[in-house]
């Protein structure tokens, strides 16, 4: 098997040098005269733990050799790896005109080539990249569309600087987007059962955005423990202790817990606590600004629903579900009655069903925060579900399962918006899957 690498920087350097490890014949393929140089010379153009020992192992046993001929090596390789740079323009958006000009070069090779090959893309690119503007350009050089002679897929890498070669061997994770189903069987078949980590096969955007989704959440990851940083430091509180002490927690705090997207959170202690620390922050003149944007992004998700329902033009919106999470008749803080509030102020008219919520049963905080933000809610309570069924929208605030939403509201005519996070959202016209 002959792997052809193209872009010889940190990740095609150590894709190069990693699967030599594991005993492909890797052609690399570079621009620079430079680089291409230093890999047949069994160097390294970059400076990576244990990359030096395996190029010049590679290169000494014949599994390794650069080149700048992009034809040759389209020819000569069985799957081609596209590891070129995209990097940011003054306005931040992506620069794709490497990898573009990659995909030409790609393109015009396998015009004449008769064997089958994989072509497969390592280069971070916004999701809807790959399909609208690399795979056009592919298409369009090669003469054929993907599927006849060539499969093309994303395969995002999770490499880290100074411990690629580490994380190549141990990825937490191999994720491939594919077009076209069973098309990315080659590719996954180049990583022996010696690496062990969940080999994920998925539509070619969401692949294109998971790799953004980990760079995100890593950046957002610093960003909250240098703020609570800043704010235990104005304490004199151990801040590493602190952090110590929360990563602990596997159950919530370092877990999928609360990564499901969904709709705004509520509750008596999120919205409070998060008020409480920053006004705090502002007592002691210290700026937080990415806690601070918290409660500004959960008004956000409140008002993009909100908006949504206006789009309808509604008159009548049924509420299924109305405290902050299922199983309570805690309302305080609830997105849904913040929902809710702004609805009767627009003159809609609502019924809501909750089976936890009773007016009669309210009491103390819960009882006066209700009476504060929904005075009249007795008068839009209703016992069942099924007086719901009139109304022209159904906000499921609470998860309902796929085959009742459909008997009580679908098949019966009436819109639904679902607010919970869906595997699968359901596939009808009238329903609305705002997690999704």
């Amino acid at each position: 098997m002959t792997i052809s690498v193209f872009g010889l920087g940190y990740v095609g350097v150590v894709t190069a040098a990693c699967f030599a490890r594991l005993g492909y014949n890797i052609i690399g393929v570079d621009v620079s005269d430079t680089k291409v140089s230093l890999i047949n010379e069994g160097s390294t153009p970059i400076v990576e733990e244990d990359t030096p020992e395996m190029i010049r192992e590679a290169v000494l046993q014949g599994r390794l050799r650069a080149t700048m001929d992009s034809f040759q090596a389209v020819e000569e390789a069985d799957v081609l790896f596209v590891c070129v740079g995209t990097p940011s323009n003054p306005n931040g958006s992506l620069d794709n005109q490497y990898v573009s000009k990659v995909t030409e070069q790609i393109g015009q090779a396998l015009r004449s080539r008769a064997r089958p090959c994989t072509v497969v893309f390592r280069s971070t690119m916004l999701p809807g990249t790959m399909r609208n503007l690399i795979l056009p350009l592919l298409e369009k050089h090669a003469g054929r569309p993907a599927g006849e002679g060539y499969e093309v897929l994303f395969h995002p890498e999770f490499l880290r600087e100074s411990s690629a070669v580490w994380d190549f061997f141990n990825p937490p994770k191999i994720v491939v987007g594919e077009l076209r189903e069973a098309s990315s069987a080659t590719l996954l078949g180049l990583y022996p059962q010696s690496i062990e980590a969940p080999r994920i096969v998925c539509p070619i955007e969401v692949a294109e955005m998971v790799k953004y989704c980990d760079n995100m959440f890593h950046a957002v990851k610093v960003t909250f423990a240098n703020e609570v940083g800043i704010f235990c430091r104005s304490q004199g509180i151990n801040s590493q202790e602190v952090m110590n002490i929360f990563c602990q927690d596997r159950k919530l705090n370092i877990s999928d817990k609360y990564l499901k997207p969904g709709f705004a959170f509520g509750g008596s202690c999120l919205p409070k606590d998060l008020r409480a620390f920053l006004y705090a922050s502002r007592a002691m003149e210290l700026r937080t600004p990415f806690i601070a944007g918290i409660l500004e992004s959960n008004d956000e998700q409140i008002s993009r629903v909100f908006n949504h329902l206006l789009r309808l033009h509604t008159r009548n919106v049924g509420f299924y579900g109305l405290s902050f999470k299922p199983g309570t008749d805690d309302l305080r803080e609830s997105p849904l009655v913040t929902l809710a509030e702004h609805l009767l102020g627009k003159g809609i008219t609502l019924r809501i069903y909750d089976d936890k919520v009773r007016m009669s049963q309210l009491i103390g905080g819960n009882r006066a925060y209700i009476n504060e933000r929904l005075p009249h809610l007795a008068n839009q309570l209703v016992d069942t579900v099924e007086d719901l069924e009139s109304c022209d929208v159904v906000i499921l605030g609470h998860p309902m399962d796929e085959k009742s939403v459909r008997e009580r509201f679908l098949d019966k005519g009436t819109k639904v918006v679902d607010l919970n996070p869906r595997k699968l959202p359901i596939r009808h016209a009238a329903y609305h899957n705002i997690a999704s």
